[in-house]
């Protein structure tokens, strides 16, 4: 990768966290403003950058318009999509739909709450390998060289007192994941959240995507969050079904 690519591309991401002034920008690229300055002017001729009165920095409309264009383009999105909106709809809680890619898991697709207490999650966002629902159903499916290679690279930030901290721990809760067929983030990532996330496979038998059920544990106990399993295996079965996949499939 060139260097200018790379230095545009991390100030991108940095912008992704919130408007930026040009000295925060050089700050974080670690080069002369002259440098950012130069990159940031290339990048607002094409709209994915913008400059507002203050002189902060925020993604641009053009930066926009290419993230929707390459949702459009996963199917996967479109296809889950009715049935996320039912799940969210009967549940009343928070529905995530995440996929692995390059060596990471994103969220795809969101579909809050209807609580005044909501997840501080986003389409695009990566989530932590070692600590969310959604991720631990993508990695589960890994061949087993892939998964412990991922489980060996992961740095196991505690983020609360019950993250997974290693990865002899991950790769056991992982076959577990495998076995039953869902995972359960616990309060690992936010210590007042639990989710449970459900496998969604393809024709072949992969899995391709993820569904999760997130809830604060002020609107629902742990067994009440437990109990919300059917409605999400039923979800990622009709998904699935609509991705080719039938229950003879399964592995």
């Amino acid at each position: 990768m060139s260097q200018s690519l790379a230095r545009a591309l991390a100030i991108l991401g940095d912008l992704g966290e919130g408007p930026r002034t040009l000295d925060e920008l050089a700050a974080k690229v670690g080069v002369h403003k002259t440098t950012v300055l130069r990159l940031l002017r290339t990048m607002e001729e094409e709209r994915f950058v913008h400059r507002d009165a203050d002189h902060r920095f925020h993604l641009g409309a053009g930066l926009f318009a290419l993230a929707g264009a390459a949702l459009e383009q996963r199917g996967i999105r479109d296809i889950a999509a009715p049935h996320l909106a039912r799940l969210n709809d009967a549940t009343g809680q928070t529905v995530h739909l995440g996929v692995y890619e390059g060596g990471d898991v994103v969220y795809l697709d969101k579909y809050d709450s209807r609580h005044a207490i909501r997840m501080y999650s986003r389409v695009g966002l990566r989530m932590p390998l070692h600590a969310t629902a959604i991720a631990k159903v993508l990695l589960a499916d890994l061949p087993e060289p892939r998964r412990r290679r991922a489980a060996a690279e992961i740095d196991y930030v505690p983020f609360t007192e019950h993250t997974i901290t290693g990865p002899d721990a991950l790769l056991e809760e992982l076959a577990r994941v495998a076995g039953q067929g869902y995972a359960m983030d616990d309060a690992e990532h936010e210590t007042f959240i639990r989710c449970v996330a459900a496998p969604v496979r393809d024709a072949s038998g992969r899995v391709v995507a993820a569904v999760s059920i997130s809830v604060p544990e002020v609107v629902l106990s742990r067994d009440d969050v437990v109990a919300l399993l059917p409605d999400l295996l039923a979800t990622t079965r009709a998904i699935s079904a609509d991705c080719g996949h039938t229950e003879r499939d399964s592995p």
